[in-house]
């Protein structure tokens, strides 16, 4: 296990958003990406929670909270060895967790290998 402090693992966070190309970064709408500990009663690295972009309609989501993308800290570096490991699992996914968000499944991210 490795360990960063809070707002290093925010940095990290927002460097992988930040590395996202512009033409899908510009593309996110109404999403927050936050932090916390770990998933109660859950062994997950990240959780999206919203209405995907390829579900959303323009009469159909209106004033409507940002989705929320979740990532874990505690279970990310419980598997990591170095910061490097953190950066590259905390990449992996925050890009997982966007897929979602642009509608891309779980069977679909396995297929792509980022799962």
């Amino acid at each position: 296990m490795f360990q960063v402090s809070n707002d290093r693992f925010e940095e990290l966070a927002a460097e992988a958003v930040a590395s996202l190309p512009e033409s899908l970064a510009s593309r996110m709408d109404n999403v927050a990406i936050i932090v916390e500990d770990e998933a109660r009663g859950r062994n997950l690295f990240g959780l999206y929670e919203g209405i995907p972009l390829t579900r959303r309609g323009y009469s159909s989501y209106n004033g409507v909270m940002p989705d929320r993308i979740t990532l874990y800290q505690t279970t990310i570096c419980h598997v990591c060895f170095s910061e490097d490991d953190v950066r590259a699992q905390v990449r992996k996914t925050v890009i997982h967790e966007i897929a979602h968000h642009f509608g891309i499944s779980d069977p679909r991210l396995d297929e792509l290998g980022w799962s």
